[in-house]
Parts: C-alpha cells; sequence; structure tokens
C-alpha cells in the first residue's frame, strides 16, 4: 500500500514535522522532525504549502503543485542523510 508523506510546521520550535498514511487510511504516523536549520529549502517549501491552504479561496492544483515540490525537497533530503 502506497503512503502519502505529510508536512507540518511547528512555529514554536521551527521544525517541520514528518508523517505519513497510508492511501485510503485516516491513521496518521509521526515519522521525525526536521529543524529548519537543518533544512533551510524544506521549512520555507512547508510553509508555503501551509500558507496556501490559509486562503479562503483554496487552488487544488497550486496545493498539489506545491506538496508535489515539498515531497521532491524532501526525497532529495532522504538521500543526503
Amino acid at each position: 500500500m502506497n503512503k502519502n508523506i505529510l508536512f507540518a510546521i511547528d512555529i514554536n520550535t521551527q521544525e517541520i514535522i514528518v508523517s505519513d498514511s497510508p492511501k485510503g487510511s485516516t491513521k496518521i504516523n509521526f515519522i521525525e522532525r526536521i529543524s529548519r536549520q537543518e533544512n533551510v529549502i524544506l521549512y520555507n517549501a512547508v510553509l508555503t504549502l501551509t500558507s496556501i491552504t490559509d486562503d479562503s479561496n483554496v487552488d487544488i492544483t497550486v496545493f498539489k503543485a506545491m506538496d508535489k515540490v515539498c515531497q521532491m525537497i524532501y526525497n532529495k533530503y532522504k538521500e543526503t542523510i
């Protein structure tokens, strides 16, 4: 079963919270926290992704595109550690 990587920002600690969820499930599994200093580009990308949802007229196409960017940056980050 494929998993969807989910991203959130903890503003207090300036960390990215990375989780996953099996497709078709409502269960969310914590993966890791990544500090802003550890990956500034991913932090800013997730911050942008989060800000897209703040708009009352969320454009799902833009949201999905930004989510793909976050996924790509995260996958590249995982390859380098």
